[in-house]
């Protein structure tokens, strides 16, 4: 049975997204929707990026992901469709792709609206994840081509990702992503925690010098209730986090708040 996710800016209660997936339903008898999220704030491609990035390769091949996050089209951003190691994606090409992918996909389509004003009797420049993106996640679906959604394009919006610095033996980088735990996650990763840090004794300092902590735990367990942990988690990203606390309320932390590693050499200990 073909799935169609849903990842989306709206609330769960708003009929924007009864409406999407009423529309769906009448054009595909045999489909299964899956909700990836509908806690994207506001406009925040960085967001909606990582969360897709992370999660998208967890469903089968031909899936196709419907994303409705600042999805109106302009003259510099375009509605696309792209397949990209088995999956297809639909949504505005407003720099989320670029985020998503490291490698080139293999197909990027501009969606065709063929100049009509109306599709299905309804204004698409006042609801393209309706009359524009559901239409071309419904078309993919279903087995169509995805050629036939008109003109094919070479390259996706680039935006910069927030990537940590180094600076001699200081690794600075940034919360990227705040989640359901509020655990707080940084864009450093082990890997370059271990290029940088070659075994040397380190201190994290997150936002300013007043938290501070010398250790990497293995497990959440390793630190008792209440107490400051980081941890390197599922991702292979540094996570700041309270044993049954809410770390990114108790320590103000929000993305691009600050998290500083400095490593010292062995003379200096």
């Amino acid at each position: 049975m073909p799935i169609i996710t849903l990842t989306t800016e709206w609330k769960n209660n708003d009929y924007y997204l009864g409406t999407i997936k009423g529309n769906i339903y009448s054009k595909l008898k045999n489909i299964t929707i899956v909700d990836i999220s509908h806690q994207i704030q506001k406009y925040n491609i960085l967001q909606a990026a990582f969360i897709l990035k992370n999660c998208y390769f967890s469903y089968p091949p031909g899936t196709v992901h419907l994303i409705c996050i600042k999805s109106e089209p302009t003259d510099e951003y375009y509605n696309i469709a792209l397949l990209n190691q088995g999956h297809y994606f639909v949504g505005n090409d407003n720099g989320i792709f670029g985020l998503m992918f490291d490698n080139k996909p293999e197909k990027i389509v501009r969606i065709s609206v063929q100049g009509n004003k109306k599709h299905d009797g309804i204004a698409y420049s006042t609801f393209p994840e309706l009359t524009i993106l559901t239409k071309a996640a419904c078309h993919l679906a279903h087995g169509g081509d995805i050629n036939n959604l008109r003109e094919e394009t070479e390259e996706l919006v680039k935006v910069a990702p927030m990537l940590p610095t180094i600076e001699e033996s200081t690794i600075v980088g940034s919360i990227i992503y705040i989640d359901s735990y509020m655990n707080a996650i940084s864009n450093i990763s082990n890997d370059l925690f271990t290029q940088i840090g070659k075994n040397r004794r380190f201190e994290i300092f997150i936002q300013s010098n007043y938290y501070k902590i010398n250790k990497i735990n293995k497990s959440y367990n390793e630190t008792s209730d209440g107490e400051l942990l980081v941890i390197f988690n599922s991702l292979g990203l540094l996570e700041i986090a309270i044993k049954n606390g809410n770390a990114a309320e108790l320590l103000n932390l929000d993305t691009k708040s600050n998290i500083r590693i400095k490593f010292y050499d062995y003379q200096n200990s």
